[in-house]
């Protein structure tokens, strides 16, 4: 007995149109993955990129908009609103440190020890010195120098302003927030408030040049460090081409807070 031609139309015809649906289906999930895709921070999964093992050098990376979507939506536990970048870098590691949490928030708060920082200029290609000098504030607006805060002044939710002369762009005053403190936890993120200018150009506007790192202590002597710098879509077109040195500043930044000579070689991007 021969199956009704009306049947089978139907059924191809049914078949065709799921197939289809599927296939679309699945390239939606797969754009919607790629879109999401980028840095994702110890905030309750697994963090991208993968801490090293202890031995082992940082994990450095240069993110590109073909990584994360030319409109990367930042975490929400980073705090930070504003889509996009212009240079994204996350470092990643795990380091030795025998001291507590408060020791850490000491070392941090020691604002005027920044200076002297060194970082390696890929434009002169030499070592030199990032940061001339800096100290801390009493406030944001015309706030006066005052000396380093202390690990109790640097509780949970707390704002604090410094300022960095810094050997490209001079005079910088940022905020730093205290996200979260505890004894295994301590989330920082920083961002500048006034404009940073290169002879006199607009560079970043306020708020433009930011950075959050998370210290999880991992048992007695081990931490981990999660760090992510980004420069937002509204930074001057002038650093477009120098993605090598955002990578070097932050890399210096992760050296100086563990404890890692910041002009040791090699440098992270020649």
């Amino acid at each position: 007995m021969s199956a009704d031609p009306r049947l089978e139309t139907l059924v191809r015809s049914w078949t065709w149109h799921l197939v289809s649906f599927l296939f679309s289906a699945m390239l939606l999930c797969q754009a919607t993955g790629f879109a999401q895709s980028g840095p994702q921070p110890p905030c309750g999964e697994e963090p991208v990129p993968l801490y090293p093992a202890l031995d082992e050098s940082a994990i450095v990376k240069l993110w590109s908009r073909s990584d994360s979507g030319r409109d990367w939506r930042p975490p929400a536990c980073t705090g930070w609103a504003a889509v996009g970048f212009t240079t994204l870098v996350t470092t990643v590691a795990r380091f030795r440190h025998s001291s507590e949490a408060e020791g850490l928030l000491r070392h941090i708060g020691a604002i005027s020890e920044l200076a002297g920082m060194r970082y390696w200029s890929t434009t002169h290609k030499q070592w030199e010195t990032l940061i001339v000098e800096a100290y801390a504030l009493t406030g944001s607006q015309s706030g006066q120098r005052r000396g380093d805060f202390t690990p109790d002044e640097m509780k949970e939710g707390k704002e604090l302003y410094y300022a960095q002369v810094d050997n490209r762009s001079g005079k910088e005053v940022y905020r730093m927030h205290i996200a979260e403190a505890s004894a295994n936890r301590l989330v920082i993120d920083v961002e500048n408030v006034s404009t940073i200018r290169y002879l006199f150009v607009p560079l970043f506007p306020p708020g433009e040049m930011q950075s959050i790192y998370f210290l999880d202590r991992e048992s007695e002597n081990v931490w981990r460090f999660y760090s992510i710098v980004r420069t937002g879509k509204n930074a001057s077109r002038l650093i477009t081409g120098n993605e090598s040195s955002a990578v070097n500043r932050a890399v210096a930044f992760y050296r100086y807070l563990v404890g890692i000579p910041t002009d040791q070689e090699p440098p992270a991007a020649q």
